[in-house]
């Protein structure tokens, strides 16, 4: 399988390179999740990046590769199917969540 050296950013892998396998599209996975063993022998930790556009060129606004963002909360988003529908939100709660994002 081929790899490709991807950048990471933010947490506590920023500014490292990494060789990631590559799928069967040609593109890293859209997740990267990486486990981090606890000093205590607790459940580890899992440090999650999200894959985003490296850059574009100028010319021509071609995509130059991916690069790995931290992603704080741990967690990777939930499916959304497109046949489901998102939960009104009732009067007084705040309207600016984004569709399907949980209030927990």
């Amino acid at each position: 399988m081929r790899s490709e050296r991807t950048p990471f950013e933010g947490g506590p892998m920023d500014g490292r390179v990494l060789p990631i396998l590559l799928g069967p599209t040609g593109h890293p996975p859209k997740w990267y999740e990486i486990p981090v063993p606890a000093a205590d022998g607790g459940p580890p930790t899992v440090l999650v990046y999200e894959r985003v556009p490296a850059g574009h060129s100028k010319r021509l606004h071609l995509q130059k590769g991916w690069k790995y963002t931290y992603t704080p909360s741990g967690r990777k988003p939930g499916l959304r199917w497109p046949w489901t529908k998102t939960k009104p939100t009732p009067p007084g709660e705040d309207s600016a969540r984004k569709p399907g994002e949980d209030s927990a």
